[in-house]
Parts: structure tokens; sequence; C-alpha cells
């Protein structure tokens, strides 16, 4: 079984990673046969989403602009969970999560809802407010694409300002080990 997290922080070792590596801890202590992996998209290419359509007609499982999306598809389809992280910017989602979910969705709509069935999971670093329109619109993205999602004993968020700040949360901590036994229970029913 395969859990990727797509951290869309322009801060490789900030919270959003630190939340993320909570959870798979905590994975990891319920079934060691889990691979996890953490792909950091502040270095990726990821243009928005330009509506051409072409996805929709091609059918190929690919978007059309040559950047690093088409690449990240192919990783997702072949893992059983996939985790969302971002930070909230605004009180929304990072620039390159909005990209990631626009042209992601359209790709895999296109395609026979080819992440339906697959495990989704919003995490959110937050400072002080906005948590809730970020989980809101990345659990629209797993919705919308007929994922399955999974619940923990709160939102999925930890509170930090400046990187390492989420070790303070003991809540947020308890959350994310919550969130990670969950998702290894699930995995394991999945097996």
């Amino acid at each position: 079984m395969k859990v990727l997290a797509l951290n869309s922080s322009p801060r490789p070792q900030g919270n959003t990673t630190q939340l993320i590596e909570m959870v798979f801890d905590e994975i990891k202590k319920e079934d060691s046969t889990v691979e996890t992996e953490i792909i950091q998209l502040n270095n990726k290419k990821i243009n928005p989403c330009v509506a051409c359509f072409k996805c929709m007609k091609n059918k190929d499982g690919k978007c059309i602009q040559n950047d690093d999306l088409n690449e990240l598809i192919e990783k997702i389809l072949d893992v059983d969970c996939l985790i969302l992280g971002s930070p909230v910017y605004w009180a929304s989602i990072s620039g390159k999560m909005k990209c990631f979910i626009e042209r992601t969705g359209m790709v895999c709509r296109a395609n026979d809802y080819s992440l339906a069935k697959k495990i989704g999971v919003p995490i959110i670093a937050v400072r002080r407010q906005g948590a809730l329109p970020v989980f809101s619109t990345m659990t629209y993205f797993f919705h919308a694409m007929q994922m399955v999602m999974i619940g923990a004993t709160y939102w999925n968020l930890g509170i930090g300002l400046a990187p390492g700040d989420v070790q303070k949360d003991d809540e947020g901590k308890e959350n994310m080990k919550s969130l990670g036994k969950n998702i290894a229970w699930l995995l394991n029913k999945i097996k």
C-alpha cells in the first residue's frame, strides 16, 4: 500500500511538512509495510488551467501543457491514498495547490474519474484563521473525484506560524495521530 503527500507550502521543512510527517509516523507505527512519500510542490512547475478542454477530447490521462503536472498525475494514479497539504494563504489554499487541483481535476474527470475510490486526505497548516475554507476546497476536490475521505478527531489542521510551531499544538498533534491511525486502518481493510 502506498501513501503520497503533496505539500504545496513554499517551505519544504515548514509546518505543513511537519504535520504530514506526524501522520506518516502514525501510519508506520500501525503498519510498517505501508510506503510513504512526500513530494514538495515548491520546486515543481504547475501552470494554471487554460480551459482548453483538450484533456476531455484526448482522454489520454494527460494535460497538453508542458510542465510537471503529468508526472504528478502518473504518480498519484499509482497510490492508494493521496494527502494534499497546504498552508492557509489569504483564507485559501496556496496558488500551487489551486493550479494542481484545477488541472488534475479536469484530467482525471476526463479519464473516467481515474482517482475514484482512492483515499483522499487534506492537511492544513494555519496561523490563526482560514483553515476551514482550505479544508473545504481540498475536500470538494476529493468529493468531485469520487475519492474516499477519512476523518480524525477534528479537522485536519495544525496551528503555527514559524516552522516548528505546530510541534507546540498538542491538539493538532493528537489529531494527526488519529488521522494516521485511521488511514492505516482503512488501508488495512482495503488490502
